[in-house]
């Protein structure tokens, strides 16, 4: 930070003490100039007059924007004194110099323009002779005026450019919050989602096989002979490992297992190796970007739209070639599966729930899917989701 910052309006004040200090003692030395209006004046009282004035700026110069029609007509005065002290001797020409620095510092920004010009009208019309006046009109007409405007006129614009920068930072900065919260309601959606299929799963299975259980105790406490008794047990102990063995594989379900010692690319390339040497397909696997940690069901959400996107390719596609392709950027994982196999109609129902899955397992995380295809040439399902790192789910 520079020592100026928070001392400016004693910066302009001393600038401006100091060229009137110059011009007072230039104008001791060279007298006042030939011809000069009001020659029973003498030049010390207006600049007494022009001390005493400036010692307004550093209180102005804080409140420049609350007052600015205050500030606007002490301007004003000061050029008058300025113009007032020049006529009397051309050594003050460097006093009204100070109005260059002063309007850029305190004048409104349409306004900066008009009191440059301003000061070198004050500055050109002082020093010229009796002779000279058509000329200093043609140079007011000229150029002074169409300064002004094109001041203005780029004050302006300059205005309403910082005007729409500002909406456009409050608008980047409300879409910013609307992506998260939105984010944050598909994550939950996802989640609300997955427990359902979980909760479908739990009740198809392991609670028949827990009713199924039951029933089978029942009847061996109600067994009138203990061979009766021992085959209900078995049954319920039978009952009891398949309902063991079903639990186990809906908890592997939430996190595939290659994920569990492996990261991404990995769990999903050796994933594909394996999916090409049992389809007999050739599979070209390709990774870029720098890999990262995503979040776990960012992960899973891609491995099993990559798992399921290759089934569906041994299943039905009936192709020759095949190509993955893991793509990580900045703010988005994208995964590209393609095949030239015999393709479909996307707008048409499908009878499995592939393609459905795949979809719900995307915006699950927030991301899109998207599915082209064309009878006879081809599929390809590309999928987007949001690049949440790992430390999100903390």
């Amino acid at each position: 930070m520079s020592w100026v910052d928070g001392r400016e309006r004693w910066v302009y004040a001393g600038l401006a003490y100091g060229l009137l200090a110059l011009s007072s003692l230039a104008a001791t030395f060279t007298g006042p100039a030939a011809g000069a209006f009001w020659p029973g004046l003498p030049w010390q009282l207006p600049a007494l007059a022009a001390a005493v004035w400036l010692a307004a700026i550093p209180w102005l110069y804080p409140r420049r924007d609350a007052r600015r029609t205050l500030v606007v007509a002490y301007y004003l005065v000061l050029l008058a004194l300025a113009a007032a002290l020049a006529v009397k001797s051309l050594a003050f020409v460097v006093f009204a110099s100070a109005g260059y620095p002063l309007a850029i510092a305190m004048l409104p920004g349409r306004l900066v323009m008009a009191g440059v010009t301003l000061t070198a009208l004050i500055n050109v019309t002082t020093q010229a002779g009796p002779g000279s006046r058509a000329t200093l009109l043609t140079a007011v007409a000229g150029v002074a005026v169409p300064l002004v405007l094109a001041g203005w006129y780029v004050s302006a614009e300059h205005d309403n450019r910082r005007r729409l920068v500002e909406r456009l930072r409050a608008a980047m900065a409300e879409n910013a919050e609307l992506n998260a919260r939105l984010l944050g309601q598909a994550r939950h959606a996802g989640a609300l989602d997955e427990r359902h299929r979980v909760a479908g799963e739990i009740h198809d299975t392991v609670a028949q096989d827990l009713v199924a259980l039951i029933g089978q105790l029942d009847a061996a406490g109600r067994a009138p002979h203990a061979e009766e008794s021992r085959r209900h047990l078995a049954r319920a102990s039978e009952l009891a490992r398949r309902g063991l063995t079903e639990a186990r594989r809906s908890v592997r379900a939430l996190r595939p297992a290659p994920l569990e010692d492996a990261e991404l690319p990995d769990a999903i390339g050796r994933m594909a190796r394996s999916w090409g040497e049992t389809a007999g397909v050739e599979l070209r696997f390709e990774v870029t970007g720098t890999p990262l940690a995503l979040a776990a069901d960012v992960e899973t959400a891609l491995f099993r739209v990559a798992q399921e996107a290759l089934a569906n390719v041994a299943k039905h596609a009936n192709a020759t070639r095949a190509a993955l392709t893991l793509s990580y950027t900045d703010e988005t994982i994208l995964l590209d599966v393609r095949d030239d196999g015999t393709g479909f109609d996307p707008q048409r129902p499908a009878d499995g729930f592939g393609l459905d899955g795949m979809r719900q397992r995307v915006r699950g995380v927030g991301g899109v899917l998207d599915i082209e295809s064309e009878p006879g040439h081809g599929t390809a399902i590309a999928a987007a989701v949001p690049a949440i790192p790992a430390d999100a789910d903390r």
